[in-house]
């Protein structure tokens, strides 16, 4: 009797040690693990050599826990029907081995792993090793079968992370205070930023400044004392017509300006389509030796310019230099009043005021077009659920500014 009661808890810790175990190397951190293989840790070493084996692993680890199991269970009915007799004894058996094994053989060892598992990992890792090589012929026939069973209903699994993961992987890491907000964000730049067009960056044609190929150095020089900007668009006729770049550093020579034409001056110019992504844009524009983009619609139309510095701003947020005007596209005026720049991406206008909308519009004041069904003049007035809006400012046929008033729900109602 003492021998079977022995014998039984001697199982019992067994599978203890396999719902641990199993827990613990599905559970793991692998990086962290790789990175103590690499600083010379021995059992991380043998943790991360056999987690990358994982079929053959669980397969151990599953045979080994079912033959205990089996055992203590075995065991017990054995025991139980020797002291209580057959009818009584086997029930009585099942009772409490069942209770026994999922109380100390599943739950409790499976919640302590599941809170160190790298830890538990490493300390079952030299055990799982010597069981591996006992139980190879087993896992050879099991590993085969998995290949049939694969073949027969063509189960084709992808090991590769998906963009979805990734993210979801930096979010938990920036949780645990692995990495701080800001290099949280910038590793989400980087992975999302192969899915960025260039028109979803760019610089729209009405706020590009541009010169005629046959301008003056007069009026080139005056440009660039008006825009600040280091390169200008050079056109021939229209806008639509950009035959180069003028940088100023090739205008400005010595204490004065050169005696050179714009056409002798100037740069060609790198044309991309508005759907380019922009990984795909950067290539171009180094191999172009440019810092400017021009982007084209579909029908050979200028929409606007992608510059090297859009591109950085995707990567690690807005760059300010001496010349830029740092505006709020949203300004809070009242209570439940707001000043609205329309130039504002759609999308971050929907998340500010929390409201939802199949548009496909880049900016407001695209969205503010087509839901009117035309092009409003200062002082149009009108509502979508609980946001009244005022057009406050346009420029030619341009929509600048608007103001938003949020109403209460009542309101809104009555207002519809």
């Amino acid at each position: 009797m003492i021998n079977s009661i022995v014998a039984m808890i001697a199982c019992i810790i067994l599978s203890a040690y396999f719902s641990a175990t199993e827990t613990a190397f599905s559970s793991l951190n692998k990086t962290r693990i790789r990175a103590m293989a690499e600083n010379g840790h021995k059992k991380a070493a043998l943790t991360l050599k056999l987690s990358e084996n994982y079929d053959r692993l669980i397969s151990t680890i599953l045979i080994g826990n079912n033959i205990v199991n089996i055992a203590v269970a075995s065991i017990g009915t054995v025991l139980f029907v020797n002291m209580l007799g057959q009818e009584v004894g086997a029930p009585v058996s099942t009772a409490v081995i069942t209770i026994v094994v999922l109380i100390f053989g599943e739950i409790t060892p499976k919640s302590v792993a599941k809170d160190h598992p790298e830890s538990f990992a490493m300390f079952s890792a030299p055990l799982l090793q010597v069981l591996i090589w006992a139980l190879m012929p087993l896992n050879f026939i099991f590993a085969n079968w998995k290949k049939l069973i694969g073949k027969i209903f063509r189960v084709k699994e992808s090991s590769k992370m998906s963009q979805e993961e990734l993210i979801l992987l930096l979010n938990e890491v920036q949780e645990e205070g692995a990495i701080d907000e800001s290099e949280g964000k910038l590793l989400r730049n980087a992975v999302e930023f192969g899915d960025l067009e260039a028109q979803d960056i760019l610089t729209h044609r009405v706020d590009l400044a541009g010169i005629e190929l046959d301008a003056t150095n007069e009026e080139v020089a005056a440009k660039f004392e008006q825009s600040h900007f280091s390169r200008l668009l050079v056109y021939d006729g229209t806008i639509d017509k950009i035959v180069g770049i003028l940088h100023q550093k090739d205008f400005y020579v010595g204490c004065g300006i050169t005696d050179k034409s714009v056409a002798e001056m100037m740069s060609a110019p790198v044309f991309v389509h508005q759907s380019e992504k922009i990984d795909i844009l950067l290539q171009k524009m180094r191999s172009g030796k440019s810092h400017i983009a021009i982007v084209i619609d579909e029908y050979g139309g200028v929409l606007g310019i992608v510059t090297m510095e859009d591109i950085l701003e995707e990567l690690v947020g807005d760059i300010w230099d001496e010349h830029d005007e740092v505006k709020e596209p949203v300004l809070k005026i009242g209570e439940n009043t707001y000043t609205v720049d329309c130039g504002i991406f759609f999308d971050d206008f929907c998340e500010y005021f929390n409201i939802k909308t199949d548009s496909d519009s880049v900016s407001l004041a695209g969205w503010v077009m087509d839901y009117t069904g035309g092009i409003p003049k200062e002082g149009d007035k009108f509502n979508f659920e609980n946001l009244n809006f005022t057009i406050t400012k346009t420029n030619d046929h341009r929509i600048l500014y608007a103001r938003v008033e949020v109403m209460e729900e009542e309101s809104a109602q009555s207002e519809k």
